[in-house]
């Protein structure tokens, strides 16, 4: 199988585009949830 030129830039960009988003999410610290919703602070509209 014969990798033109195109096929190598197809995975330099994937290889870029999976490392940018891996390096992206090392700042993200802490827990994930859901803020706790005052009832008095202002009422639910629907």
């Amino acid at each position: 199988m014969c990798l033109c030129r195109a096929h190598y830039l197809l995975l330099a960009v994937i290889v870029v585009l999976g490392l940018a988003s891996m390096l992206s999410a090392c700042g993200a610290k802490g827990d994930l949830y859901l803020p706790k919703s005052d009832s008095q602070s202002e009422p639910q509209k629907r």
